[in-house]
């Protein structure tokens, strides 16, 4: 288009419009540029705690070497009112403090704990002001720290999961206990004669403990150099302590204290009587050491309990698998909103694909429950000679089996079964939490069933089996004098399988076997070198827990397996998961007064 001529003020009003239009096109492709800015941001944000859990673990190393490496400091002009060696310690321990914490952090990070955002952006913060005055530049741990914070802040609304207000008040009871002790020693100290020279009054006293508590301290003057130095450190010693155990218990993960409520309790059981045969374990959601979130119609459930910060979940979801989704996003928000892990153990394979489905868990295989169907059982053949060879030896020593449920056993013989159930246990502590119920003899168990097998009147073993629907049932628990003849569950086993008929039973769930297909698998001929190397490990793990003795004693009885799974949210968080589970079985028992100490539950 040619320019119009000057003075032309038609041409000029023509010539305006399709300016307009040519600065209104110019603009146009400015759209996408802020488009693709904003999917950037929104790729950020996604991915922050991710990175900001990789960021703030760089971040803390380099801190720690550069607080070990050899440098010298100095304190600029805003330091200059307090004394060079104090102001140094302090800058010094400044930066380890805050490393620390960021390496305690980014696990709470990936997480989106709000505490865990709030104190890496004050460890930034007080990183960045350290920064400034130090004449040695360190621009690796600047350009990481300034990287840091900045995603935080722009990703501030991602950081949302919730502490459990059980870990508030531990730590703030813990940290005011450890800084009236650490103070009362300060002001002990310093009001012993001879050591502050002159006559400075209780709140010039009172100033220098409260500045030596925190690293600050040397306004006033001592007599004994030693003294100050022991004074001082010991002081500031007792004041880190206090804020790296205050900082600890504010980020430990939630471990809120299971409840299940009489109402809530009385509930499964009405979802178990309609719909509990499609799960062996279902009865064991009844433990009450478990919490239960239900589905809004409240057709289902899934009952868990919190250990260290991975929300376990115990077999399928209870009621109709067509509530199972409600349930299961339920059980998503809960998580989402505390930051827990996700974990689910011994599911079906039922219970797998929908749990894979709604909450994209993976799925490993985790074992096998042998399951004995009445119908089918004889001792007959050569195939179950290693029964029935056990069971006749039992038999002729004198041993007599009976059947009967909880309701109709009397109060006394309950107490009998209970001490004779606790004298057998060669733990200290009884195990179980996915598969065991881990009380005999409740009035509200009347359904459940003991089998008891008694030599001349006298009690020698006993098996407890919780009620899988109105004709089946599954093991809870297995126990013998340690005295009594070998075979002896072998015996008990079979006579229930000659009973159960008449009692209205058609199956029997027996004991769980844990990675029976890599042990069978590992086993063959031929088998691969990655095979045979993961048996001989599940074999060594043997010696410590029930994982090839289980597999073999429930092989005699050529059972029906049915694959149970684990489910879990990432490879990661597997280590986890498997110290949790362990701990919630009660292979890991963690003493007293350390729980205690932390103020674990």
């Amino acid at each position: 288009m040619t320019t119009p001529r000057t003075g032309d003020k038609t041409a000029v009003r023509a010539w305006r419009p399709d300016t307009a239009d040519r600065v209104a096109a110019s603009r146009v492709p400015l759209q996408p540029r802020w488009a693709a800015l904003a999917r950037r941001r929104a790729v950020i944000v996604a991915s922050a705690p991710r990175t900001t859990c990789g960021i703030a673990t760089l971040l803390g190393l380099v801190c720690f070497v550069d607080v070990a490496w050899p440098h010298h400091w100095r304190v600029l002009s805003a330091f200059d009112p307090l004394p060079s060696g104090p102001g140094r310690a302090t800058t010094e321990v400044v930066v380890a403090m805050c490393a620390l914490g960021l390496l305690r952090v980014a696990a709470g990070l990936r997480r989106r704990k709000r505490t865990a955002w709030v104190i890496a952006v004050a460890a930034c913060v007080l990183i960045a002001v350290v920064d400034l005055v130090r004449v040695e530049n360190r621009p690796v741990e600047g350009v990481l720290t300034i990287i840091l914070l900045a995603i935080l802040l722009l990703a501030r609304g991602e950081f949302q999961a919730r502490p459990d207000p059980h870990n508030r008040r531990v730590a703030i009871r813990r940290g005011s206990t450890l800084s009236a002790v650490a103070l009362g020693y300060g002001f002990v100290l310093i009001n012993l004669s001879g050591h502050v020279p002159g006559s400075p009054t209780p709140l010039a006293r009172a100033r220098e403990v409260l500045l030596s508590f925190v690293g600050l301290g040397g306004t006033l003057r001592m007599a004994d150099g030693d003294f100050a130095d022991a004074f001082h450190a010991s002081l500031l010693a007792m004041g880190l302590l206090t804020a790296a155990s205050t900082a600890v218990l504010l980020l430990r993960t939630s471990e809120p204290l299971p409840h299940l409520s009489r109402a809530d309790e009385e509930r499964l059981r009405d979802l178990l009587a309609r719909s509990g045969e499609r799960d062996s374990l279902g009865y064991f959601a009844l433990r009450r050491d478990k919490s239960v979130i239900w589905s809004p119609s409240g057709k289902a459930a899934i009952t868990y309990r919190v250990v260290a910060g991975v929300a376990l979940v115990s077999g399928d979801p209870i009621g109709d698998p067509e509530a199972w989704p409600g349930a299961i996003e339920a059980y998503r928000q809960l998580v989402a909103r505390y930051g827990w892990t996700q974990a689910v153990m011994g599911c079906s394979e039922l219970g797998a694909t929908v749990i894979r489905r709604e909450l994209g868990l993976c799925v490993l295989g985790l074992g096998d429950e042998a399951v004995l169907a009445t119908t089918c059982f004889s001792l007959e053949g050569r195939a179950m000679r290693a029964v029935r060879q056990p069971h006749a030896r039992v038999a002729r020593a004198g041993y007599v089996a009976s059947a009967r449920r909880v309701r109709e056993i009397g109060p006394a013989e309950l107490a009998e079964l209970r001490a004779a159930a606790d004298a057998w246990r060669t733990d200290r502590v009884e195990r179980g939490f996915s598969m065991a119920l881990s009380r005999l003899g409740d009035p509200a168990d009347g359904d459940c069933l003991v089998v008891t097998a008694r030599q001349d009147g006298e009690l020698r073993g006993l098996l407890h089996f919780a009620p899988w629907s109105r004709r089946k049932v599954s093991l809870d628990l297995m126990r013998r004098d340690p005295s009594s003849d070998n075979g002896l569950n072998e015996f008990m086993i079979a006579e229930l399988m000659s009973a159960a008929p008449g009692l209205g039973i058609d199956e029997v769930s027996l004991n769980f076997a844990v990675f029976r297909e890599a042990l069978e698998r590992g086993s063959r001929v031929g088998a691969g070198p990655i095979s045979r190397l993961w048996r001989r490990f599940l074999l060594v793990a043997s010696r410590w827990w029930q994982i090839d003795s289980l597999y073999r004693f429930n092989g005699k009885f050529h059972p029906e397996w049915r694959p149970r799974y684990f489910c879990y949210s990432s490879a990661r968080d597997v280590p986890r998961i498997a110290c949790a589970a362990m701990e919630a079985e009660s292979f890991i028992a963690w003493p007293a007064f350390l729980r205690h100490l932390v103020g674990r539950p």
